[in-house]
């Protein structure tokens, strides 16, 4: 490879904010075709649920900071699911200006039945490191999220 990280890709291709996103759509696509056939999700309508399921009712700016996705994207995927019946919107307690969102019944059971899925599709992805390479990858991953997000509080 030549100096500087580049491949036959020229420079973006060493680029590491560009890996890591064209790294971050392929195995979300992957993952997303794999349910999107069963469940009609796309992949912002999966990661709110994702989260939703995790973290449990939340306001839509805390889903947005989250997801670490555009408002915009978590409103139009808050707004499919809710039409599917997947996700509501519940008075919160807390502040009487907004709503919680929160998984239905119904969105809770295909978030259980999508988790072994995507877990099975993870240990496919992960299944030909070496041991150590997958505590030093998430190492690293969290690292590197946590140092950006310190430098976007800085800016």
């Amino acid at each position: 490879m030549p100096e500087g990280g580049e491949g036959e890709g020229g420079e973006l291709a060493g680029f590491l904010p560009y890996q890591l996103s064209v790294t971050s759509n392929a195995v979300s696509s992957l993952i997303a075709t794999r349910y999107r056939k069963r469940f009609g999700l796309k992949i912002p309508e999966w990661r709110v649920m994702a989260v939703l399921g995790d973290s449990g009712s939340l306001t839509q700016r805390a889903l947005t900071a989250a997801t670490v996705m555009d408002k915009v994207a978590v409103n139009r995927a808050a707004r499919v699911l809710e039409e599917r019946g997947l996700i509501a919107r519940v008075p919160n307690s807390e502040d009487g200006r907004s709503h919680l969102l929160a998984l239905t019944d119904e969105g809770r059971a295909i978030h259980a039945e999508v988790m072994p899925l995507a877990r099975a599709t993870e240990a496919e992805l992960l299944a030909d490191l070496a041991p150590g390479e997958e505590a030093a990858l998430r190492h690293l991953l969290a690292g590197l999220r946590a140092r950006a997000m310190r430098l976007a509080g800085q800016a």
